[in-house]
């Protein structure tokens, strides 16, 4: 690669859209296809030949130590560094200043997923030697993104969420930068939701003559903050899939298209129709499991139809009598037919809870 980079892996964020998941568990952490939304980013970091990564972390810092560990998991080496209140990229960028040095280094925001990964960016970025370079992709609502005017192979502008957007390409959650945007950072006043901007901080870099590339993404990339992104990405990733079963299928049971049964798992008197994933040790009896459906483990589906959601570990969903789709169940939860009479809803929710009944 010829220059020796950092990794930098934002991971301290609330994670406020996908409440009330994120009451009780860090964003970075919720599954897409079975596997945590941070360990993506991790593996993008290293399969681009970085193995020395920071990650920002906050009030979630417990779970993403006990997720990630020391790294060796990953082939990498992990340090922790605290952000104690969520004040902005550029805040997090200078929280981790001891620990970057004048190394240049990539940073990822850890709720990001870019099907492609990052490498020939990060070759790009170690051979240019720019003083940043920053990720693009078009995309149809630039006016809710961070926007990027350009003018040949340099960034001239950027707006945060324009009105009137000059361009369509938005800036990706990755961003590559050497030891100057320590002193952009400093020189930033915060923005009007008290927070150091990335983007200001870039500005600032452009404005003073350092030299700000980019790369435009063909591929795929998704943000996974809301949950229709977050059903996005599922389904992305489990196209990428292909049948395998390990787990236990009985001769009543049908599997089409592109499958995953892990270890542990049983399959009875079901239909599983792919692209879908059934964790370890998951239990699915007298079902329908449709496409685009990631069941965590240690979940029990029994009498149900279920399409195009997610469902966490350890729950359960029985004798639903109308399918369940587009949906995100969180971890330990029960939905269950009451049996008993007088009939009636029963439910036990907690903050920012979402329900559409029929």
């Amino acid at each position: 690669m010829g220059v020796k980079l950092k990794g930098l892996i934002l991971s301290g964020g609330r994670g406020t859209r996908l409440r009330p998941i994120t009451h009780t568990s860090a964003k970075q952490l919720v599954p897409v296809a079975n596997k945590p939304i941070l360990f993506y980013g991790i593996e993008s970091l290293k399969d681009a030949g970085i193995t020395d990564i920071g990650i920002i972390v906050g009030e979630t810092k417990s779970e993403i130590m006990e997720a990630v560990g020391n790294g060796k998991l990953f082939g990498i080496k992990v340090t922790y560094i605290d952000q104690r209140e969520p004040l902005g990229l550029a805040h997090a960028v200078l929280c981790a200043e001891d620990y970057l040095g004048k190394t240049p280094f990539v940073m990822y925001l850890g709720d990001n997923l870019i099907l492609s990964g990052i490498k020939s960016f990060v070759k790009r970025f170690a051979k240019s030697r720019p003083n940043s370079q920053i990720l693009l992709a078009h995309v149809p609502n630039p006016s809710q993104f961070g926007v990027a005017e350009l003018k040949g192979r340099r960034v001239t502008r950027l707006v945060e969420k324009p009105k009137k957007p000059k361009s369509d390409l938005a800036l990706v959650g990755v961003y590559m930068f050497d030891h100057n945007v320590f002193q952009a950072a400093k020189s930033i006043k915060p923005s009007f939701r008290d927070e150091l901007e990335i983007t200001d901080a870039i500005q600032w870099l452009i404005n003073h003559k350092y030299r700000v590339e980019y790369e435009i993404i063909s591929g795929w990339w998704k943000d996974t903050g809301k949950l229709e992104d977050l059903l996005e990405a599922n389904r992305m990733i489990l196209d990428t899939f292909e049948t395998k079963i390990e787990g236990e299928v009985d001769d009543k049971s049908s599997i089409t298209f592109k499958v995953v049964v892990e270890k542990g798992a049983k399959i009875i008197n079901s239909t599983i129709r792919g692209p879908a994933i059934i964790g370890k040790n998951s239990q699915v009896i007298n079902s329908y499991i449709g496409p685009f459906t990631a069941i965590y483990c240690n979940t029990r589906i029994v009498n149900c139809e279920i399409d195009h959601s997610v469902v966490l570990e350890n729950s359960a969903l029985e004798d639903i009598s109308t399918r369940i789709t587009d949906s995100l169940v969180g971890k330990n939860v029960e939905v269950k037919k009451y049996h008993k009479l007088p009939r009636a809803y029963r439910f036990m929710l907690g903050d920012s809870s979402k329900v559409w009944i029929l």
